[in-house]
């Protein structure tokens, strides 16, 4: 059987998935790795991503692989010598060290003039921050590249990035699909301290021996885990949007080429051949069931459980345990319940943060124009008050698809359009397993609510910018 094999390089692990051309998974491996953290940093150690990556690929190889394919978490910065060394680790999505950087930048016209051209959001998780906050401290490279970028290399001796994770720097003009100088400025940088910008489905031959792999088969550059995850699980005709809903959570809806939102809420990001989304991803998405459930000391699938049909009786939540992203962009948020009561139960707590997050994702739908259909995945949906929870606030029928490793697929699948088996990266060959009817009652009370959320962060925001809020 033929069969691609699609790299997912993830923040704690890289998942090595054989797909054929029907986007089947028919294998699966993956290896470990720790993402160091100390403070706002968060960090891998390349070799170590490098090396799991390789290692998984060893143990799938077969004379049946016509290819491989590249993705991963995007967001990563990390820099090389002259000779394509690194010289710092690299930086994951979750470091917020460039926070006093992207402060300054937040709600200005030169963060909004950035925003238009690159359609990535003011939010210090970006490398445009990133690499700001390494030229204020003095830290300097010959080159800089994604972790992915950095395997690609190993794997086939060139270094390249392509317009699907490049659209997430905040360093890519989106208009004109290469490196854009302004934020190249901002960020101290040169264009020739990046890697050149391909197609994702641009092929290089394999060079480095991985025994079982035939020499030479293409490696496919790939993209972004977000948009990639929009094409896995069939998401990727114009106006299909997916919903990914794990630890963190995002919404993205596939359109033809890109598009900005005038107040910054959403993004843009590329998939591939024209299609993009736009979307938003949001930080607290299971977390809040976990902290709720330590917090109570009860299971937290029985708490999940007991929540599902519990009243939050007036209890709205702010869930920013881990700050906030879409629509807000705001690493510093704070979180909240209002409303609080003696009376209120661990489950009604819980159902409370369970909408929260739900209409946190409302409000970036409520930002995404021509939303036609929504499929979702992702480990929170095991629970169902997450689905149908999910489907009030954004008042649509849900696809739920199996979680068989989305971006993965995506990736294969662009590999697979690479090599010209598939026609064209709209196809669809994902089935959904269930259809999560929305309550109209719940979707009228929840629209009606949803305003009260943005006002409540408002007005905490403000309080919080005063300078004279407790210590945190």
């Amino acid at each position: 059987m033929a069969i691609v094999l699609a790299v997912d390089l993830g923040t704690t692990a890289t998942k090595v998935v054989a797909v054929d051309a029907q986007a089947r998974v028919v294998a699966s491996t993956e290896r470990g790795y720790p993402m160091r953290t100390s403070g706002v940093e968060a960090t891998h150690d390349p070799q170590q991503v490098l090396a799991a990556a390789l290692d998984a690929l060893q143990e799938l190889a077969s004379d049946d692989v016509q290819a491989i394919a590249l993705t991963g978490a995007m967001h990563s910065i990390m820099g090389l010598d002259a000779s394509l060394n690194p010289v710092t680790e690299s930086l994951s999505w979750a470091d917020n060290r460039a926070i006093e950087q992207t402060e300054r930048l937040r709600g200005t016209a030169e963060g909004r003039e950035l925003h238009r051209a690159t359609g990535a959001p003011i939010h210090s998780f970006t490398p445009l921050m990133k690499l700001a906050w390494f030229h204020e401290n003095g830290v300097r490279a010959a080159k800089w590249c994604e972790i992915k970028d950095f395997v690609h290399l190993h794997l086939t001796g060139e270094l390249i990035n392509e317009h699907s994770s490049g659209s997430g720097t905040g360093l890519m003009n989106i208009h004109t699909l290469q490196w854009h100088e302004p934020s190249l400025a901002f960020a101290g940088v040169t264009a020739d301290q990046l890697p050149p910008l391909v197609e994702p489905t641009h092929s290089t031959p394999l060079k480095v021996a991985i025994p079982g792999l035939r020499p030479g088969i293409p490696v496919i550059v790939g993209g972004g885990d977000g948009p990639l995850g929009n094409l896995g699980v069939g998401a990727a005709t114009p106006g299909a949007g997916a919903v990914s809903l794990g630890t963190s959570g995002a919404l993205r809806v596939a359109q033809q080429g890109p598009g900005i939102d005038d107040e910054g809420r959403t993004f843009s990001y590329a998939i591939a051949e024209g299609l993009w989304v736009r979307g938003g991803a949001i930080s607290n998405g299971g977390v809040v069931a976990q902290w709720a459930a330590e917090t109570f000391g009860i299971p937290v699938g029985d708490l999940l459980s007991q929540a599902a049909d519990a009243d939050s009786d007036g209890l709205v939540a702010l869930p920013y345990l881990l700050g906030e992203r879409a629509p807000w962009w705001d690493p510093t948020a704070h979180a909240a319940l209002l409303g609080l009561r003696r009376e209120h139960t661990p489950q009604q707590i819980t159902k409370a943060l369970v909408e929260g997050v739900c209409q946190q994702l409302a409000l970036v739908l409520d930002a995404v124009p021509h939303v036609e259909s929504l499929r979702i995945t992702g480990g929170a949906f095991r629970a169902p008050v997450w689905a149908q929870t999910l489907a009030n606030a954004l008042g649509m029928p849900l696809h739920l698809t199996e979680d068989t490793g989305g971006s993965a697929v995506g990736a294969a699948l662009l590999a697979w359009r690479a090599l010209g088996e598939i026609d064209s990266l709209t196809v669809d060959l994902v089935e959904p397993t269930q259809t999560i009817t929305p309550d109209e009652d719940a979707v009228t009370r929840y629209a009606k609510a949803r305003p009260f959320v943005a006002k409540a962060y408002r007005a905490l925001e403000e309080l919080y910018s005063e300078g004279n809020a407790p210590r945190t």
